[in-house]
């Protein structure tokens, strides 16, 4: 009797897919959104999605967006722990930024009240700059990111995420 010959893609296979998938789409896409995206390329399992997502998450080339229960491509590739990112609640934008400094601040505080820190995970919810200028043109705080020690911005733009509908 003849072998079955599979279909089935190896996981590195898997993985390059779906960040790839982050990546071209340029937003936050939940796991059924990356089903829809790659689901003429065999990838139609949500099991399958979420053990790819699991192993891009820990290997630093994705990240799991808490509030948006959506995830992410990394954008700071040499960055290693926390990332934090800004969500616009008007337009959806998502900023993804690295700042070690307060991360660090935070387990410190949580150490000495007691807590071991497990995972973090820093979304701060706002308005972008292009949200928050009031009509006279005139931004009234500096965006997120763009002060930086190193003399350098970290914040990069992920793009907008899909916005909520709107209850009546």
């Amino acid at each position: 009797m003849p072998k079955k010959t599979s279909k089935r893609r190896s996981a590195p296979d898997q993985d390059k897919l779906i960040v790839d998938a982050l990546r071209d789409v340029g937003r936050p896409l939940s796991a059924y959104e990356i089903i829809d995206q790659l689901k003429d390329k065999g990838l139609s399992a949500p099991p399958t999605i979420y053990r790819a997502l699991n192993r891009l998450i820990e290997d630093g080339l994705a990240h799991r967006l808490e509030s948006l229960n959506a995830f992410v491509a990394c954008r700071h590739p040499h960055h290693e722990g926390t990332a934090v990112f800004a969500i616009c609640g008007a337009c959806g934008t998502v900023r993804e930024f690295h700042e070690p400094d307060a991360v660090q601040r935070l387990k410190a505080a949580a150490m000495a009240g007691g807590f071991a820190v497990k995972e973090m995970a820093i979304e701060l919810r706002g308005r972008c700059k292009d949200c928050s200028v009031p009509a006279g043109g005139i931004v009234a705080s500096a965006p997120l990111g763009d002060d930086d020690q190193h003399g350098h911005d970290h914040a990069l733009p992920i793009a907008a995420a899909p916005r909520p509908a709107r209850k009546r």
